[in-house]
């Protein structure tokens, strides 16, 4: 008997040492014995590349620390309606890691919703509203308070949507094909304030493919792109939000504050601005601290660069008005910069199969409105557009035009004409430059002024047709476009940037600015009083010249 216990108690000792041994965790690996083989790229987030498998790694060392991640598009596809181009940004989300056990979660914060009240208040919002988690990592190997993830499948993804889009657009039925898809280590880089990982992303069909991807893919059926995802660390408190007015043309942030008293709007919105401060606060005019430099694609011509570099220049005009000296300055990219790098403002040239619109974007900091980076994308087909625009309207055509001769007519150089191609090329850089200017201002936090139109082309922010005047019986291109800021631009600047002597009262100053301005009539109407047409304010016509639009039809009729 007492052997058939001592047996049973020797089955039951081994039965839980192999259960404990195969039902615990295994111990994790350290960091450094795990990606002992690995490249390692160093930077505000590290990251661990394995080169035998392709897998890349990202090191967490900050838990519950907010930083801001951003998804972008570094090439294009290259079709104007598909409307997915080159150096297109993607929303902008603060983001923190928060460790769950054996995960790591990637969290959005809920910035909708705040509190300015003490931490009891905060908290009470921030449980009243949900939260989302992004991603989820497992822990591969640790090490003291810091943690490795994998994560690939985070990385190389259609993170940017471009199978949505091209869906939306039925162009076929595209999906994220893996097989096709892989990190793009020239452009993975680390740096102290930013980490910046590319993938090349190739989105796949079997079904049918529509006319728009046939135009620019060399095989439809696989649409390959780079997308990157942008890790960047947050701006530091210094910073002061400036409230938003919409008499001024700013583009506000806005958010709901539940720490405001019921007797207050609960909506609170401030503007968009980049941070620009003087060096000597108590001079009226006075070098910046750290200027605003926006650098022109190196990969434009030459004389492309030249037309968006004066334009882009233009908004230094402004800023002298609001008090301050070379703070707005404008180089060409320098070849080894990356133009997706968040530590750049880029005035990108970016071509298209077909003719399309131009934009001004950025990277906002969610929490406060400050502009980190300005991303202008200007379309190259459209000076071309414009030339053929100014060629047709050149006295050329004159010769023949009363001409029955069609003889007369085969004479004519038309898509080479030589003695007024200076006029329509002219013209053309004129656009460039205004188009230039005005992209940038949207970049600076500044929308559309229909209204400007009708007091002297008061902001490059409105729409301009080109002003074709009569001048001894020809028409003459020369002022088709106008060179310079408006008046508006400076009262908008004035309002967005001016920095005022210590101890002044903000309030008081920047409602003094905007009361002047309007007394001086600086009339701001943007989209919402010019489209849908129809129902419009009349002031607010889009691609108009002058304050009667009766008196421009009529001498455009003559032109």
């Amino acid at each position: 008997m007492k052997r058939i216990i001592s047996a049973f108690a020797l089955l039951v000792s081994l039965t839980l040492v192999s259960y404990t041994q195969t039902s615990s965790p295994a111990a994790k690996k350290s960091i450094s014995a795990f990606t002992e083989k690995m490249q390692r790229i160093d930077g505000f987030i590290p990251m661990y590349v394995n080169s035998d498998d392709g897998r890349i790694y990202i090191e967490v060392t900050m838990f519950n620390f907010e930083f801001l991640y951003l998804v972008s598009l570094p090439t294009g596809v290259g079709s104007n309606p598909l409307g997915l181009d080159r150096g297109q940004l993607g929303t902008t989300k603060i983001v923190t890691f928060e460790r769950a056990g054996n995960k790591v979660l990637l969290v959005q914060p809920n910035y909708d919703f705040r509190a300015t009240g003490d931490a009891r208040q905060k908290k009470s919002v921030e449980e009243s509203f949900a939260k989302s988690v992004i991603w989820g990592f497992k822990i591969e190997a640790a090490e003291g308070d810091r943690v490795l993830v994998d994560a690939t499948t985070f990385l190389i993804r259609d993170a940017h949507g471009v199978a949505d889009r091209l869906n939306q657009a039925k162009q076929g039925n595209y999906s994220f094909d893996e097989s096709r898809s892989a990190l793009y280590l020239p452009n993975t880089k680390g740096f102290p304030k930013n980490t910046e990982v590319e993938a090349t992303v190739t989105l796949s069909t079997n079904a049918e493919t529509g006319n728009l991807v046939n135009q620019v893919a060399p095989t439809a059926r696989n649409v390959t792109v780079r997308e990157r995802h942008s890790f960047v660390e947050l701006p530091d408190d210094n910073y002061r939000p400036r409230r938003f007015d919409p008499r001024t043309g700013a583009i506000p942030v806005s958010f709901y504050d539940y720490g405001t008293d019921i007797n207050e709007d609960l909506e609170k919105r401030w503007i968009q601005r980049h941070r620009l401060e003087k060096r000597d606060p108590g001079a009226a005019v006075s070098e910046p601290v750290k200027p605003i430099v926006y650098y022109v694609d190196n990969g434009a011509p030459k004389a492309i660069q030249d037309a968006l570099i004066e334009g882009a220049s233009w908004w230094n005009q402004a800023f002298e008005a609001a008090g301050f000296r070379n703070a707005f300055q404008v180089r060409v990219l320098p070849p080894d910069a990356d133009p997706m790098d968040v530590r750049y403002n880029v005035i990108n040239w970016v071509h298209r199969a077909t003719r399309g619109w131009s934009i001004g974007d950025s990277v906002v900091d969610p929490r406060t409105g400050e502009i980190i980076k300005g991303d202008v994308t200007l379309d190259s087909q459209r000076a071309r557009q414009d030339f053929l625009l100014s060629a047709g309207m050149s006295p050329q055509y004159a010769s023949a035009g009363n001409a029955c001769d069609f003889g007369l007519l085969r004479d004519i150089d038309y898509l080479n004409p030589s003695d007024n191609a200076g006029d329509a090329k002219s013209m053309s850089y004129a656009r460039i430059r205004q188009l230039s200017a005005h992209e940038v201002g949207h970049t600076l936090g500044f929308t559309h002024n229909f209204a400007a139109s009708t007091y002297g082309r008061g902001s490059v922010m409105d729409y301009p047709a080109p002003l074709v005047e009569i001048k001894d019986g020809k028409l003459d291109l020369s002022n088709a476009y106008a060179v310079g800021i408006g008046s508006f631009d400076k009262f908008a600047v004035k309002y967005a940037y001016s920095q005022f002597a210590a101890g002044a009262n903000e309030s008081y100053e920047l409602e003094k600015i905007v009361r002047d301005g309007v007394a001086s009539g600086m009339l701001f109407l943007s989209d919402s009083d010019a489209r849908p047409a129809g129902a419009s304010n009349p002031l607010a016509n889009l691609w108009d010249n002058g304050p009667d639009p009766v008196a421009m039809l009529r001498h455009e009729m003559r032109v």
